[in-house]
């Protein structure tokens, strides 16, 4: 608002709320750090976990970063955009996103520092963006190359990514099966590999114990047996997948048929009978013993499909259709009139077994599958949850090994290498950017010194003894937090996939550099069906709750 001539101009409307210069760089700042600070105490193998509680009460316990951001219900401006660098993150790279969140609020915080002292964020942004692309250089020269076959460093890789979660117990039994699951769906394309993590399918059963879940090498759907007639188990299965109705098709406009004698209805009922039977006839005729049906099958078609021995399941997510494709061979036909035997995919057994109480079609023993599935087991489930996060973590690690084939150690070690690499690069710059490039240096520090905080060590002296072993003995020296001490993390198997430090610097860094350059923010008032809702607040009006 403005005066003029005694005579007040509206420019924003009433009710805004505005911060400018250095208040609005502090707020932004603040309230990024606070998002960081809440999930720095799940990062690393003794990190805690966090109950999330929503406003239905459903329930999720987890320390995977991206999940809690996720739950989180989050309002400030700046605060959503650390849920986005974890959300990246977890898109791009799988493991990782505490890392990245919380090396964003730390560089935050270093960044504030130098705002006090007068330094004009525009020197920080460009000391900022000078590291964050010397980091991702002295990344690549500190990456050991791995071979595709070495499972013993996949093993290993995918053991990292689950330590700290709830599937510990287990680790080394569910690694093995992420990696198994990976090299299954693996494709070579000219001499790299590529692999598509939608032809693993995760899926969730409560009971049993984690020790239960299994690699499938083939699909299980969820879903039963259309007709209890039908066989619940085929053995050399030739499987039909239509995406087509079985049932008599409505006409597209609407349409009267007029019957005036029983004769006609008789006739008509026929006829609605014979077309269903001559569709069967069709698919008995290619040889198939299996039909997965994309859409409805009527009830005639059921029995009449029973009577041929056929196992038909119906309404199967395209999804699952696609995966069956992959996995059988099959071609998915949208019209039955085109069905040939040629169409048809192949597994050694089809079977309807109960899991948890609940039937489930499990398709098994297909020749090379290029589709599998995990079925992940727990006693509760909150465990299946996490053990499922658990696993897509590990996946995803192994994924990214297997197309990049390049690691790093863990355990706060290439963290610490980083840092001491970009302090002697500040030297090389000089200027007012050597500040920054030496706060972000000290923000990557962070990393190790959390590790050891989350393990109840003492975090400064742990830290000191870390970078003396580190200059001492090489770039793959970190913090062992179960021993307290600075140790090979090579030797000790704390292995991750370069992309995943790659990514949450290029993530972290880019998100505070995004926050210093904002120095006006300018609110909107909130909608008054909003502001009513939160006055009512009673049982009657929880929209707002629900948004």
């Amino acid at each position: 608002m403005a005066q003029l001539a005694g005579q007040p101009i509206l420019i924003l409307p009433e009710g805004t709320q505005r911060y400018v210069g250095k208040d609005a760089q502090r707020l932004n700042i603040l309230a990024a750090r606070i998002v960081a600070e809440t999930v720095r105490t799940t990062l690393g193998p003794k990190g805690m976990d966090k109950m999330l509680v929503d406003s239905l009460g459903d329930i999720v316990i987890t320390n995977d970063g991206a999940t809690i951001l996720d739950e989180m219900d989050i309002q400030h401006p700046a605060a959503k955009m650390m849920v986005e660098v974890a959300k990246t993150q977890d898109k791009e790279a799988g493991d990782g996103t505490t890392t990245a969140v919380v090396i964003a609020g730390e560089l935050l915080r270093k960044a504030e520092e130098l705002l006090d002292q007068n330094i004009h964020p525009s020197i920080i942004v460009k000391g900022y963006t000078m590291a964050a692309e010397k980091a991702q250089e002295i990344l690549d020269s500190i990456a050991k190359d791995v071979d595709v076959n070495d499972e013993e460093t996949l093993l290993k890789a995918a053991i990292t990514a689950i330590t700290g979660k709830a599937a510990e117990e287990e680790r080394e039994y569910l690694a093995k099966l992420a990696v198994e699951a990976v090299k299954q769906v693996a494709e070579k394309v000219g001499d790299k590999y590529h692999v598509d993590i939608d032809n693993i399918k995760l899926e969730k059963k409560e009971g049993g114990s984690v020790k239960d879940t299994k690699l499938i090498k083939g699909v299980v759907i969820d879903k039963e047996r259309v007709h209890p007639g039908m066989p619940k188990r085929v053995e050399g299965a030739k499987i039909a997948l239509i995406n087509d109705a079985i049932e008599v098709k409505e006409t597209e406009t609407d349409a009267e048929i007029r019957i005036t004698s029983p004769e006609q209805l008789q006739a008509f009922l026929e006829q609605e009978e014979r077309m269903l039977k001559e569709m069967v006839d069709k698919i008995v005729a290619t040889g198939a013993n299996v039909v997965f049906c994309q859409k409805g099958i009527d009830d005639l078609a059921q029995h009449y499909l029973a009577k041929a021995g056929i196992l038909a399941v119906r309404r199967v997510k395209k999804s699952d259709m696609e995966k069956l494709a992959k996995a059988t061979g099959a071609k998915i036909v949208t019209n039955i009139r085109d069905l040939t035997p040629d169409d048809l995919g192949y597994a050694e057994v089809v079977e309807e077994r109960k899991v948890a109480g609940e039937s489930m079609i499990f398709v098994e023993g297909c020749k090379n599958p290029k589709a599998v599935t995990i079925l992940i087991r727990g006693g509760t489930e909150h465990v299946v949850d996490e053990v499922e996060r658990a696993m897509e973590d590990a996946i995803k690690v192994v994924k990214d090994i297997v197309e990049d084939g390049k690691i790093v150690a863990g355990g706060g070690a290439s963290e610490i290498e980083l840092s001491v690499k970009l302090d002697e690069y500040a030297k090389e710059v000089g200027g007012k950017e050597q500040l920054a490039i030496e706060a972000f240096a000290e923000a990557l520090k962070v990393i190790p010194r959390t590790l050891a905080e989350n393990a109840g060590l003492d975090p400064i002296e742990t830290l000191v003894k870390v970078i003396a072993a580190h200059k001492e003995k090489g770039p793959t020296v970190g913090v062992d937090v179960f021993a307290g001490e600075p140790a090979d993390m090579m030797e000790r198997g704390v292995i991750e996939p370069v992309r995943v430090k790659k990514q949450a610097i290029k993530s972290a860094s880019e998100a505070a550099i995004m926050i210093l350059r904002i120095d006006d923010v300018i609110a909107a008032q909130k909608l008054e069906k909003e502001k009513e809702g939160e006055k009512g607040g009673g049982s009657e009006d929880f929209s707002s709750d629900l948004d």
